[in-house]
């Protein structure tokens, strides 16, 4: 199994360099749909105060100014987009750069906060999946326009879109809300969610997309803001809610199985990132890392958003060596390391 999996991990890159090479990304666009994960600006303008268009947050990007991106740097969906011989990165599609031709490679709809359940998106006036979806319809409509119906038509079907949602479901949702709690088991609320997850796939499949990506949940109790908030005073991972997230990515697995074999020509791939991020966790310095209990940004045990800024008392000097750059964020390195592994389990989404 090791040396399969080695052997198509080399053949996937030759074929990247090569096509790199050439100028040509693998596919015609990247389309991004979901959370703070992924999300580059869409909140920026929003009436929400889930942000993250202030310093420290973009202090290693490549201009070193925040653009709305979770993180120090660059997001594993930006890693993604290198990968695939993109020169730009999808951009935000309430942005003024999501005009003209631009977008004919690709937008990104995701909003921080949001969920599979639109009610999270909607306690944060977030942008909720629905939302994002009608975007993406607007989205394509200009891209008709602009290229006309058979070329749009390749764009959408050759495409790679990507989700990553149901974090924010659990962690700024279900387990603060007592009344869903009340409504639901951890059991049945992911039944709720794989429900809104298969409606979101079959749409998509409707508009056109035959190559889709989705994230797994991460190891959601080893993050630091939820280690802070449900850890009754531990240090240690919140295994009841690892346990709720291996039960979550469990139900994403089958249901995607089903909407392969409902759905002719649909290539669905689940990326596990809770794996490799548990990896990380837990052996840091396999991984390159010195700290993976405490985040970069402040006291590193909850800062994110508004609460980590420019005046945070703490903040690391080196995010390289820190596993998480907020209290719910991966930094840029191990975004990078991330991005790896999406790129070797990704490789039915482009053959």
């Amino acid at each position: 199994m090791g040396n399969a999996s080695s052997f198509w991990a080399t053949f996937f890159l030759l074929v990247l360099v090569a096509s790199v090479a050439r100028g040509d990304p693998l596919v015609p666009a990247l389309i991004i749909f979901g959370d703070s994960v992924v999300d580059v600006g869409n909140n920026n303008n929003l009436t929400t105060l889930i942000k993250a268009n202030f310093l420290p947050y973009g202090r290693d990007y490549v201009t070193h100014r925040p653009t709305g991106r979770f993180c120090n740097g660059k997001l594993a969906t930006d890693f993604t987009a290198e990968y695939l011989g993109f020169t730009t990165y999808p951009p935000a599609y309430l942005s003024p750069d999501a005009s003209g031709r631009n977008i004919l490679t690709g937008a990104n709809f995701a909003s921080a906060a949001s969920g599979l359940y639109d009610g999270t998106a909607q306690s944060y006036s977030a942008i909720s999946l629905t939302r994002q979806l009608s975007y993406y319809r607007d989205y394509q409509m200009k891209v008709v326009n602009m290229a006309g119906q058979a070329r749009a038509n390749d764009i959408f079907s050759g495409a790679i879109h990507l989700l990553s949602a149901g974090s924010s479901d659990f962690i700024q949702n279900y387990y603060i809300n007592p009344v869903l709690r009340g409504l639901y088991s951890v059991d049945r609320f992911s039944d709720l969610l794989m429900s809104s997850y298969s409606s979101f796939i079959q749409n998509l499949y409707g508009l056109g997309a035959r190559r889709i990506g989705v994230t797994s949940l991460p190891p959601t109790g080893c993050l630091p803001a939820a280690i802070t908030l449900f850890g009754a005073g531990s240090n240690q991972c919140v295994e009841r809610l690892n346990q709720d997230a291996i039960l979550f990515n469990n139900k994403l697995n089958s249901t995607s199985q089903g909407l392969v074999q409902k759905l002719p020509g649909l290539k669905l791939v689940v990326f596990d990132i809770y794996q490799p991020l548990l990896d990380m966790i837990t052996k840091p310095s396999d991984n390159g890392f010195f700290e993976s209990r405490r985040a970069c940004c402040g006291t590193g045990t909850l800062e994110t958003a508004v609460l980590c800024n420019d005046r945070s008392v703490g903040t690391c000097s080196n995010a390289t060596e820190y596993v998480f750059w907020d209290g719910f964020h991966p930094s840029e390195a191990a975004n990078q390391v991330l991005a790896g592994d999406l790129l070797q389990q990704g490789f039915d989404l482009i053959s």
